[in-house]
């Protein structure tokens, strides 16, 4: 199925010129749509910029060739607009989803959010959907006029819930904000958000295979029994039976991402075609997901996510530095805690004055903030050694 060319803007797509508006009012850009400006304001803002040294399975220490936080972010971007096209979107909001994704992620990825997690568990726990929320309704501080990114609602709620309805208690950054925006925290989130999501399962299931192949966790024969994987080792050893390593993961990677897309491009159409949904409203009150894989291809995700899991992300090698990376995001907390005169200056203000609680939001918001190699430097002058991560 070609999924090139770009479908006239669908009923069910978000439009900017009927967002439902951002926190502080602001006059509209005369040349950019509401959605393409909260693009450009994560794009500029330093959250985003740190994701560069953040974690996305290896971290920086491995070398410059496996994936950060920030090339994980790009790809999504880059599968999400894909998507979009194909689907009649707004391009410029499932953009602005992909780019904000991780933006709440603390340094050393999965781990350090667990162990940060830990740590605030007396405190209201860590969530990092919910810390991309504060980072933009809080913590960016660019404008004089408002603290955070003063993004629309439409980015907002994509941000909260691209996973779907949030039920049960919530993370504390969404039930502070709830008490200052309604965000349907009940419904779907609108086709972009959707899109965004399930672009994020198609670029880190592909370079997560990627990244670790290359690392050698694992062979190309080692996956050649995955569906999905298997067909396409299997096409392209026919064609290029002579093709070196490097060109053949890489072949591997760039069909696999063309297969995903283009099937979620079809079962999204079924789905749509079936729903007839007339507005982005009706789409977040649907009983289900409108962007989903089909039924085969779901279960070969699940497959290679089922085994990447022992192979990549428990594997010896990663678990040992991810065990050195969460004490080190232990070990500063407890510091900050303890000593708040530790903290630079600027995140020191006002912090002797607050509860504990308050202390340890705000010790949290630092962490989450840092890049490994920052952590890795503050753990240094802290205490006066070097973790070793390898």
């Amino acid at each position: 199925m070609a999924v090139a060319g770009a479908e006239p803007r669908a009923a069910w797509a978000s439009r900017a010129e009927e967002s439902r508006g951002r926190l502080f009012a602001e006059p509209e850009s005369d040349g950019r749509s509401a959605f393409r400006r909260d693009a450009d304001r994560i794009i500029h803002s330093s959250a985003f910029r740190r994701l560069a040294y953040k974690t996305q399975v290896f971290s920086y220490h491995e070398g410059d060739h496996y994936r950060t936080r920030l090339t994980h972010t790009l790809e999504v971007v880059q599968v999400a607009r894909s998507l979009a096209r194909a689907l009649g979107l707004d391009e410029d909001l499932a953009e602005a989803l992909a780019l904000a994704h991780d933006l709440g992620h603390p340094p050393f990825a999965h781990a350090g959010e667990r162990v940060l997690d830990a740590c605030m568990r007396a405190y209201g726990g860590f969530d990092h959907n919910a810390q991309s929320l504060r980072v933009v309704t809080r913590l960016e501080s660019r404008y004089p006029a408002f603290d955070g990114l003063n993004l629309s609602w439409e980015t907002h709620e994509g941000i909260v819930k691209h996973n779907g309805p949030v039920a049960g208690p919530l993370p504390h950054a969404m039930a502070v904000h709830a008490e200052r925006q309604d965000l349907w925290l009940w419904s779907w989130p609108g086709a972009e958000a959707q899109v965004a999501a399930i672009a994020d399962d198609i670029a880190y299931d592909v370079h997560d295979l990627d990244d670790g192949l290359r690392a050698g966790l694992f062979t190309v024969d080692e996956i050649a029994d995955l569906p999905l994987v298997g067909d396409i080792i299997a096409e392209i050893a026919v064609r290029w039976p002579d093709l070196d390593a490097s060109r053949f993961i890489h072949e591997i990677g760039r069909r696999m991402i063309t297969a995903l897309i283009e099937d979620v491009v079809g079962e999204t159409r079924r789905r749509l075609a079936a729903a007839a949904p007339g507005s982005s409203d009706e789409v977040r009150r649907h009983e289900g997901a409108v962007v989903a894989f089909s039924a085969p291809f779901a279960e070969a995700e699940r497959a290679i996510k089922a085994f990447l899991f022992p192979r990549m992300y428990r594997h010896p090698r990663v678990m040992r530095e991810m065990e050195v990376a969460g004490e080190v995001v232990r070990a500063l907390f407890t510091r900050y805690m303890a000593d708040p005169l530790a903290l630079p200056p600027e995140w020191r203000a006002g912090i002797e004055g607050r509860a504990e609680d308050g202390r340890a939001r705000r010790i949290a918001d630092f962490l989450a903030g840092q890049t490994d190699r920052y952590a890795l430097a503050e753990y240094a002058r802290l205490f006066d050694r070097a973790p070793e991560l390898r």
